[in-house]
Parts: C-alpha cells; structure tokens; sequence
C-alpha cells in the first residue's frame, strides 16, 4: 500500500497529497515530525536506521521522526511511530516547527515543515528491525562534538534539527 505524505505551504497549510517517495524525489514540501526523546540524565536517546531503509541507511539519527497521515495530527503520528519503530510511547511537548532542505542518497530530497516534539523516557526501547538496527543514549554535549567530528554518521536532516533542539534545551 502506497504512503501518502501531506503536502503543506510555508504556514503548514494542507495542499494535498502525493505518494511519499514522489514527494521525496521532487523534493516538495510536506509535513513532518521528528521526536527527541530524553531521559532523568538528560542524554538523548539515538537511533540507528536499519541499513535497507530506502535513504540514509546505517546513519544515526534523533529518536524518531517521519510523517503524520491523512487526518492525524503531528503529535499523533509522533505518538504512532514511537511505538512502531522503538517499541515505547511517552508524554511528549511540541518545542518548535520549522522547514528545512535537505539533499539525501539515491536522489533524495528532504523538505519538510517539521513540527519538533521533546519527551522523558528512561527506559529501554523494544526496536522494530524493519526501522531500526541500533540505539544508544548519548550526552548532547559529546553528541555536539561528535557531529562535528564526524558528520557522516548522522542523517542530514538530523544535523540540521539537532541545532533547533540545542537552542531549545540550552535556552
């Protein structure tokens, strides 16, 4: 079954939809959410996209992010795909929205009006394979040094959202 995305304006006006990966090919703006789940030590829980993910396979990433359906608002979806992919759900906040770019592997193009949602877990995921192939809590500030260091082991759309959840968390 196809997966829509729902195209937005620059003021997260609906549009309509398109079929997710055409969307993601002519690079269309649409909407998105990413979670950034932290926990009492104030680490941010990481993950690894499974390595047959259709972009950015292998590369680590905020804790969960992807796309609202028809209907659904972002907060739902964000509740949704903590579930299906980390095997977990918790209180969440909405921190900010903004809309990024972001060219990806295999002819990929990120643009998304991202709705940005913080929660508090301290737990242990239950990771869906199909999703995820690995997970780990890291410190933000060794995180912010390891992006910087090494900025290939991190999805595109994760180094640009990770500036926006700094600014939020160091404020």
């Amino acid at each position: 079954m196809a997966e829509n995305v729902i195209l937005v304006d620059e003021h997260d006006n609906a549009l309509g939809l398109m079929e997710k990966m055409e969307a993601h090919r002519k690079g269309l703006l649409h909407r998105a959410f990413s979670v950034f789940v932290l926990n009492e030590k104030g680490e941010l829980m990481l993950q690894q996209r499974a390595s047959h993910k259709y972009h950015s396979g292998k590369l680590w990433t905020n804790t969960c992010c992807s796309h609202p359906r028809d209907g659904e608002s972002a907060e739902q979806a964000a509740h949704r795909r903590l579930v299906e992919e980390m095997g977990f759900d918790c209180e969440i906040e909405k921190s900010l929205e903004f809309v990024y770019r972001a060219e990806l592997d295999l002819g990929m193009i990120e643009h998304e009006y991202d709705h940005l949602f913080i929660g508090r877990y301290n737990g242990v995921p239950s990771l869906n394979p199909e999703e995820v192939m690995d997970w780990k809590w890291m410190d933000i500030d060794l995180l912010s040094e390891d992006i910087a260091a090494h900025p290939e082991n991190y999805t595109a759309w994760f180094k640009i959202i990770y500036q926006s959840f700094l600014a939020k968390v160091k404020a």
